[in-house]
C-alpha cells in the first residue's frame, strides 16, 4: 500500500492531476487480484537498471509493470512477465537527449533514430494480455496532443487501475 493509499479520507480523480505533470516513476502490480501502484524512487526514472530492479523486487508471478515520464517529452513503460523484460518507449527520438532513452533503445537493440520524426519503439503488444491492445498502445504512443502522463493515465485506466495511478501520479508531481 502507498502512503498515498494509506489515507482512505482522500479522494482524488484523474482531473486532479495536472497535465503535463513532468518527471515520475509509477509502479503496478497485482495482488489477490487487486492492484498495488506506488510511486517509485527518483532514480528509477532516470535509469533503466535502477526501474527494472525495482520491478524485480515485486511479486514476480503479478507481471509487475512501471511507467516513466520524462519531462513532458516521452515516456517508457516497462513490465516484466514470466522472467522476460518487455520495454516500450514513447519517442525512440529522445534517445538524442535523454541517457534513459538510449538504455531503452541499446536494451531492445534498435538504433537512435536520425531523423526527428517521434514514433514509439519496443513492445507494443506490452499489455496486450491485460486487454490493451498493441494498435490502441500505438494510438496513444502516436497522439501528439497529449502529454506523458496523459497517455499514461489512459492505459492505467484501460489496465484496470486508473484511480490508484492518479493518486500516486499526485503524490509525486504535487
Amino acid at each position: 500500500m502507498s502512503d498515498v493509499d494509506a489515507h482512505p479520507g482522500i479522494r482524488l480523480d484523474a482531473d486532479d492531476v495536472p497535465d503535463g505533470g513532468g518527471d515520475f516513476a509509477v509502479a503496478a502490480h497485482r495482488d489477490e487480484g487487486v492492484w498495488q501502484v506506488a510511486p517509485l524512487p527518483g532514480r528509477a526514472a532516470g535509469d533503466l537498471c535502477a526501474l527494472l530492479a525495482t520491478l524485480r523486487q515485486r511479486p514476480p508471478d503479478a507481471g509487475p509493470l512501471a511507467f516513466v515520464a520524462v519531462d513532458d517529452d516521452f515516456f517508457v513503460a516497462a513490465r516484466i512477465v514470466a522472467g522476460r523484460t518487455r520495454l516500450l518507449i514513447s519517442d525512440a527520438t529522445a534517445a538524442v537527449e535523454w541517457p534513459i532513452a538510449r538504455e531503452v533503445l541499446d536494451t531492445l537493440g534498435v538504433p537512435v533514430p536520425e531523423d526527428d520524426e517521434a514514433r514509439p519503439a519496443g513492445d507494443l503488444a506490452i499489455f496486450a494480455d491485460l486487454g490493451l491492445p498493441a494498435e490502441e498502445v500505438r494510438d496513444l504512443c502516436e497522439d501528439f496532443d497529449l502529454y506523458p502522463d496523459e497517455v499514461c493515465r489512459r492505459m492505467a485506466d484501460r489496465l484496470g487501475f486508473g484511480p490508484q495511478f492518479a493518486r500516486s501520479l499526485r503524490a509525486v508531481l504535487l
